[in-house]
């Protein structure tokens, strides 16, 4: 037996979490990356981002929305995110924006049990998701009120950024994640827009103008507008809330950046993910960040975490620590994108 390498491996200790000696969110998430378990892996994604924030490199910070973020409560946990700047580039599910739409019209999501009559839910016009509910028929007035906003944008092919900023100028709620965005110039796309109730407004435009100038959503401009981005950007780093679409966009834009366009650089320089979906069945919402180093979409210099947490714990966790530390990266100067077209500059 080596002695020395066995002592090598037996050097860090655990270190118990001492709740009467914490003083806020920050000494917390500083706490779990002295633990185990998922705790170390989330106080991991906390350095990694105070690392993204403090970088004097600015890089620009992607981040890729999914899953049922607004049910949860987490409606202003993201605005935050987005007014602080913690993040420059929102990449999201159509179903998160459209339920902050849904609030920015004045219509709530209720607390509601997982155990509930579905049948009996149906009667009453009311959808579950999971333990929340949601009002039917504020829905189907929301999805009216997106196609008849619609008809005020240009009849021409435009991208999920353009149209998602104009939402966001049109529904200028004081909460509104979109309005935020609109706002501060923080792009926002959604490349599966139409596989949420945003699609079934645009739907509605699309059946009162047949045969006739229209807006058209062009999902190829999307990737172009997001290969701009990050051309223009020498440093990359990315946080997942879930996985699906959104964190396989983003990568794929990296790929197509560095390969396509000639950008010059290698993939995500910082990553991190917070996602309930595990490696071993092979899809893209489990897989690790280390498995995006074989595609090039994360570079293998790349500072990274992931815990296996769900969203509506981990992100209030996250957010809540970084404010608590907000002096060490407030100063940070958020990179403004220009458009011209589908074009962009970065400064």
């Amino acid at each position: 037996m080596d002695a020395k390498a066995r002592k090598k491996i037996l050097s860090t200790p655990v270190v118990p979490i001492d709740v009467r000696s914490l003083h806020g969110m920050g000494d917390l998430l500083e706490a779990f990356q002295r633990t185990s378990i998922q705790a170390r892996n989330l106080g991991r994604c906390f350095q990694v981002w105070k690392n993204m924030l403090t970088d004097p490199k600015r890089p620009t910070i992607l981040l890729g929305l999914s899953g049922p973020l607004i049910a949860a409560g987490l409606r202003s946990v993201i605005r935050e995110m987005i007014e602080l700047g913690l993040v420059d580039v929102v990449v999201s599910t159509g179903a998160v924006l459209y339920q902050d739409l849904y609030q920015s019209l004045g219509y709530r999501h209720y607390m509601g049990s997982p155990n509930a009559d579905d049948a009996k839910l149906r009667a009453f016009a009311i959808d579950r998701i999971y333990d929340t509910y949601v009002d039917e028929i504020k829905f189907e007035e929301t999805d009216r009120a997106i196609g008849r906003i619609t008809e005020e944008f240009p009849a021409r092919p435009a991208s999920s950024r353009e149209f998602l900023q104009f939402l966001g100028e049109r529904f200028p709620a004081k909460d509104s994640i979109l309005a935020t965005c609109a706002r501060k110039g923080v792009p926002v796309f959604s490349p599966a827009l139409i596989d949420s109730s945003i699609g079934i407004g645009l739907t509605l435009h699309y059946g009162r103008n047949r045969g006739k100038p229209r807006f058209i959503l062009d999902a190829v401009r999307d990737n172009y507008e997001l290969v701009q981005i990050l051309v223009h950007s020498p440093r990359t780093a990315v946080i997942y809330v879930g996985g699906g679409t959104p964190k396989n966009w983003i990568n794929d834009g990296i790929v197509m950046a560095n390969y396509h366009y000639e950008r010059e650089g290698e993939g995500h320089f910082y990553a991190l993910q917070v996602t309930t979906d595990v490696p071993h069945w092979g899809g893209l919402s489990g897989s690790t960040l280390d498995e995006a180093m074989s595609w090039g979409k994360v570079s293998t210099k790349a500072t990274k975490a992931m815990a296996f947490v769900e969203a509506s714990v981990a992100l209030p966790l996250l957010v809540g620590a970084l404010y608590d530390r907000r002096a060490d990266w407030q100063k940070r100067r958020r990179p403004v994108f220009t458009w011209k077209g589908d074009e962009c500059t970065r400064n």
